[in-house]
């Protein structure tokens, strides 16, 4: 009886013993799981921007008088040379013989800005000329083998340039020959005995549509007043605010995409310009940063963002490095290596993983190239399909046993 009784309690005491063990034992830690891929790495530079007119025109008034009701609205469509406002000239105070040599000066003028618009032209068709020489010969070396491929976009892009300024320039002669037309009728319409019949027709610039119309009701304005704005919405242009840190990496020719812009898909864009004078803007948080403007053109075809208008707003995100192939990871795994060894600098910029290796975690040192908002880029250390630990938890050690989270 006794021997059995001593059985007994030492069977209970053993299998108290496991079940304490089994309480105490450590549960394997809940984790989430992510596969390392190999594709296309990006990272970009996102910011808020707008659209802007790539030409915008002010008409004015060419001389003091009785203003008649402008019929336009905005968004109404107008071509070169048609009526956008009728002035009568109020003869009598303007028979004077100081706002006749005033007029006369403006006429000379518009002459001198017409002169200088010519002058601009023929400046643009020789750097067209230079652009196209440079590029046959990029070109011809390119197909020897003499010249690298960078150089021949250089030469493209250059081409492409100097055939915009041309046109800005023929744009300009436009614009001065219409101001210098307006100048001599002004000048006409002072002389004694001018007809006032209908008044003095104010013609348009350009052709484009009512942006805004200053002045729409019939009064009396002053020579210069503005009347109405007018600009080509078809030509239209991307401004980003960056830091300035941020403007050194978006050099001119730097891919863009042009997102958030109200309509289906993705635009294509490219940086054009990056202006030379930072400005000091306050943030939403009250600090000062210096800020730079960066130009981009829109590439995709009109067609597809004809909607937008000047001053709307976009994101854009600049691609300032691009890895094809390469080994991605998501950013939440990677993580800084306590307590490594090494220089300073490497020391500081030594990266790990948590690899899940047969139900366990095991420590693993990587080497990161870059990293976006998403992912990173892994120059060493792991292969693509390496399962790895994202988000991994304070308890996650190096050898603790792991359990995937269900989702």
């Amino acid at each position: 009886m006794k021997r059995r009784t001593l059985l007994l309690a030492l069977g209970g005491t053993a299998v108290a013993g496991l079940a304490l063990a089994w309480a105490f034992a450590p549960r394997p830690v809940e984790v989430e799981v992510a596969q390392v891929a190999q594709g296309r790495f990006e990272r970009t530079i996102d910011e808020d921007a707008r659209t802007r007119l790539v030409e915008r025109y002010v008409v004015s008034a060419p001389l003091a008088g009785r203003l008649a009701r402008i019929g336009l609205r905005e968004g109404d469509a107008v071509a070169a040379g048609d009526v956008v406002a009728s002035i009568a000239p109020v003869l009598a105070p303007l028979l004077d013989e100081r706002t006749q040599r005033e007029q006369r000066a403006r006429v000379a003028a518009a002459e001198a800005l017409l002169q200088r618009a010519e002058v601009r032209i023929g400046r643009a068709r020789v750097g067209v000329e230079q652009a196209s020489t440079d590029l046959r010969r990029s070109e011809q070396l390119a197909r020897d083998g003499f010249v690298a491929a960078t150089r021949l976009d250089a030469d493209r892009l250059a081409l492409q340039a100097a055939q915009k300024e041309q046109e800005a320039a023929e744009a300009e002669r436009h614009v001065a020959a219409h101001e210098l037309q307006q100048a001599r009728a002004a000048l006409l319409a002072l002389r004694p005995g001018a007809a006032t019949d209908g008044g003095f027709a104010v013609r348009a610039p350009v052709a484009g549509r009512v942006l805004r119309v200053v002045q729409a009701s019939e009064t009396t304005v002053a020579l210069g007043a503005p009347l109405l704005e007018l600009g080509d919405t078809s030509r239209l242009e991307v401004v980003a605010e960056l830091l300035t840190a941020d403007a050194l990496q978006a050099q001119p020719g730097t891919r863009v995409r042009i997102e958030r812009w109200g309509g289906p898909g993705v635009l294509d864009g490219r940086v054009r310009r990056v202006e030379p004078a930072a400005f000091t803007k306050v943030s939403a948080l009250g600090v000062e940063e210096q800020r730079v403007n960066v130009l981009i053109d829109i590439e995709s075809p009109q067609a597809q963002w004809r909607a937008l208008g000047d001053g709307y707003r976009v994101g854009v995100r600049i691609v300032v490095q691009a890895v094809e192939h390469a080994v991605l990871v998501p950013v939440s795994a990677v993580f800084p290596l306590a307590g490594a060894e090494g220089p300073g600098a490497e020391r500081a910029s030594a990266m790990a993983v948590f690899v899940v290796d047969g139900g366990r975690a095991r420590l693993q040192t990587v080497q990161v190239g870059a990293r976006n908002g998403a992912q990173a880029w892994l120059t060493s250390g792991l292969a693509p399909g390496t399962p790895v630990i994202v988000y991994p938890p304070a308890t996650v050690r190096d050898g603790v046993r792991e359990r995937e989270r269900k989702v």
